[in-house]
């Protein structure tokens, strides 16, 4: 747990001196949450919630172009040869990214209750709470693909490619049923889609539906299984 503490506090100091990279990250929901919002009518417990989990990949998604660096410039590799263990070294990064997220997930929930929100403040929280296995899984997956030999120059373009469909077939924008049925059976393969319906359940006060228990459990084990794909990564050089 110390060592975990000591390289949060160090990827955290980090952040704070680039602050401008965290509102970056925020910018691009927001300007959909103003822009694209209000054109389906005031709709915000269908819009807020695929606008975190776009945020979720899109954030915690391109994490590991952190790593990229410090692999480059032999900091990783100095890490690697202290007494810290693996698990620290991920799990330090994905607290991170986790905080910076909620940060970032809270602004957002605020300025969509400013715009007009109405949700149970226990939807609201349980959302926040179902963020934290989800934004650390994909941080966790994003660290793993960085760390592949090689990655070092494709990391941008891969991540980009696998980001963006993800995004569009979770039904982030738009539940995915409101689109051609071929669309909405394909959609069923991206599991953040899950994601997305236990957020809007969870907006609109059904805390025990099977979208929500489905939604909860598939990203508890792809936070479990990204995890596990993610302390491999950094065992090997």
């Amino acid at each position: 747990m110390t060592a975990t503490w000591l390289i949060f506090q160090r990827a955290m100091r980090q952040t704070l001196r680039t602050k401008v990279g965290v509102l970056f990250g925020l910018l691009q929901p927001m300007l959909y949450l103003l822009f694209f919002g209000p054109l389906v009518n005031g709709s915000w417990p269908i819009v807020v919630p695929g606008l975190l989990i776009q945020l979720v990949l899109l954030s915690a998604g391109l994490a590991g172009f952190g790593i990229v660096f410090d692999q480059r410039f032999g900091v990783l590799d100095r890490l690697r040869t202290t007494p810290i263990g693996r698990l620290p070294l991920l799990l330090g990064r994905v607290l991170r990214d986790v905080v910076v997220l909620l940060v970032q997930a809270l602004v957002i929930v605020l300025v969509g209750l400013a715009l007009g929100l109405r949700a149970p403040v226990g939807g609201v929280l349980l959302g926040l709470v179902l963020l934290v296995p989800l934004a650390g899984g994909v941080a966790a997956a994003s660290y793993a693909v960085a760390l592949r030999p090689g990655a070092q120059d494709l990391f941008a373009p891969v991540m980009s490619t696998v980001v963006i469909p993800l995004v569009l077939l979770s039904g982030a924008f738009l539940p995915m049923t409101l689109g051609p049925r071929w669309l909405d059976v394909v959609s069923h393969a991206d599991p953040f889609r899950y994601a997305v319906d236990a957020l809007r359940e969870l907006y609109a006060g059904h805390y025990a539906s099977t979208s929500v228990l489905v939604g909860a459990g598939l990203t508890l084990v792809l936070a479990a299984g990204a995890t596990a794909f993610g302390v491999r990564a950094f065992k090997f050089p």
